[in-house]
Order: C-alpha cells, then structure tokens, then sequence
C-alpha cells in the first residue's frame, strides 16, 4: 500500500468536509455533539484553513483513495488539531506513516490531544510519537502529549 499525505487544496474542500462528518459522527459518542437541523455535524475552522498561515489542512491518500486527514496549526507549538483515518484504513500502519510524515514536515515542539475517553486514540499517540514526550490529563478529561521533533539533516547524495 502507498501512503501519501499532502496538502489540501482548496478545490478538495468538499472531500475534506465529508471526511470531517466521518470524523466527527466517529467521536460523537464520546463528545456527545449533535448534528445540527441539516443532517451535519459541521466544523467552524474549515474555512480558516485556506485563509491563514498558520492552518494547514492534508489529505491522506493509501493507493489514491482518500484514507483520512489532517488539520495541523503552527506557531511556538505545532498541534494536531484534529486527525482521521478511514475505519477500513486502521490498524495498518497509515496513521502511524501519516503522523510521522507531518512530524518531520514540522520539526519543534508539538501537542497532540485526545477527548475524554478516546483510549484508542490515546494508545494510538503513545504508540506513534517519535521518542520521549511529556502527557498530561487536564480537569476536564482530555488527554495532551507533548513532545520535540528533532530537524533532520538533509543527508547529500552518496556517491
């Protein structure tokens, strides 16, 4: 299987909504939201991911089909706002190869979360950070790892 995580465009903004209502409809049960009177969960920020710099949004493509995404924010601390991946996706390594890829991509300091009572997801992070990280459980439940990633020297050609 072929992994590709690359950047959203703006013209794959509908693919990027419908991968957000999987999302959200997946952690609803432990987040308890409610679809709104149309039928959608909806997310406020997706508009901001194409208006300011320090929102990125990526796909996750396995063999050219969408497989889940990404919505990363930058500045002093790099966090992983929100990540999917596509149930039939899961337990094969895509989270972990799309996690890195975006890690390497930001090298720093990062902060990824989990909702209260996402264990899986929690198991998930602890398994994929690369190396030591700090965790913390905050008063409302939620679950935050934070931890750096190293830049990596670009190596020269060999010979």
């Amino acid at each position: 299987m072929e992994l590709e995580v690359i950047p959203a465009e703006p013209e794959q903004r509908s693919l990027l909504r419908q991968l957000l209502e999987l999302y959200r409809y997946d952690i609803s049960e432990l987040d308890q939201s409610d679809v709104n009177d149309d039928g959608f969960y909806g997310y406020r920020w997706l508009e901001f991911y194409w208006t300011e710099s320090e929102r990125h949004p990526f796909l996750f493509r396995v063999d050219g089909h969408p497989a889940g995404f990404a919505l990363v924010r930058t500045g002093k601390v790099t966090e992983m706002a929100e990540f999917f991946v596509l149930r039939k996706y899961r337990g094969q390594g895509i989270g972990t190869g799309a996690a890195r890829a975006l890690f390497s991509r930001f090298p720093g300091k990062w902060l990824v979360s989990q909702v209260p009572g996402n264990d899986a997801a929690t198991r998930f992070w602890r398994a994929t950070i690369p190396g030591p990280f700090h965790e913390q459980r905050l008063d409302n439940g939620q679950i935050r790892q934070t931890f750096d990633v190293p830049i990596t020297p670009v190596q020269p050609p060999g010979p």
